[in-house]
């Protein structure tokens, strides 16, 4: 297993970037089964780490279930290169296709994160999360307050509704929370930090800082 990024993994991804084309990923395939596989091995020993932690997380989890493919559907997208320029991978109990919460790590040159939550809920589950927070909105606070949540993450506040959900109003003292649609934290990380033998010990820093955050939503939806 894996312990970092190499820095031909971001390499390759940064190549990719430049040189976008089936002809010259065929061409240089083999580079990017290397990254491929780096990544595959890094993964798992971020569900290892993740699984001493997180009791949502089991060391069994498949990382094939976890990993994004680096083909891009390009079929509905104005946009037809045809690959990805990073690599990803979603960790939960149904991999990378959980509705609810997870973590997620993201590999590309320069924009390498990790993050914590639960993107666009589905309706039932984004009704408990808002009840949650209007119930507790308090203990949110207080997670979202903690030195070293605050002094590395930052709750993703883009993805959010204009004017209050059905049911509250501007009045709520915690309303610029209700009207997200999403519920996600992230903390960025240097390239170079992930290719050092701190690497893998960063990424599970980075979503320990989460846990927190996180279990606040997996309560919400009466998760034990």
């Amino acid at each position: 297993m894996e312990t970092s990024i190499h820095p031909d993994t971001f390499g390759f991804l940064a190549a990719i970037k430049e040189n976008n084309t089936r002809e010259w990923f065929q061409e240089n395939r083999p580079v990017y089964e290397q990254a491929w596989q780096n990544m595959k091995s890094f993964t798992e020993s971020v569900i290892k780490g993740l699984a001493q932690t997180d009791r949502y997380i089991s060391e069994d989890i498949p990382v094939s279930k976890c990993l994004f493919r680096i083909y891009r559907d390009t079929r509905f997208s104005k946009d037809k290169t045809p690959y990805k320029t990073w690599l990803g991978a979603g960790i939960s109990t149904a991999g990378r296709k959980l509705n609810g919460p997870e973590y997620y790590l993201h590999i590309q040159p320069g924009n390498s994160f990790v993050a914590g939550g639960y993107w666009r809920p589905e309706k039932d589950h984004l009704t408990a999360i808002r009840q949650e927070i209007d119930y507790n909105g308090t203990r949110l606070l207080e997670l979202l307050d903690e030195p070293p949540f605050k002094k590395h993450c930052q709750l993703d506040t883009q993805d959010k509704l204009k004017r209050p959900p059905t049911g509250f109003d501007e009045s709520n003292p915690y309303i610029e929370f209700l009207k997200l649609k999403s519920f996600t934290a992230f903390e960025q990380l240097a390239d170079e930090k992930l290719s050092s033998a701190d690497g893998l010990e960063a990424v599970l820093e980075g979503f320990r800082r989460m846990y927190g955050f996180k279990l606040f939503l997996h309560e919400a939806l009466g998760e034990e």
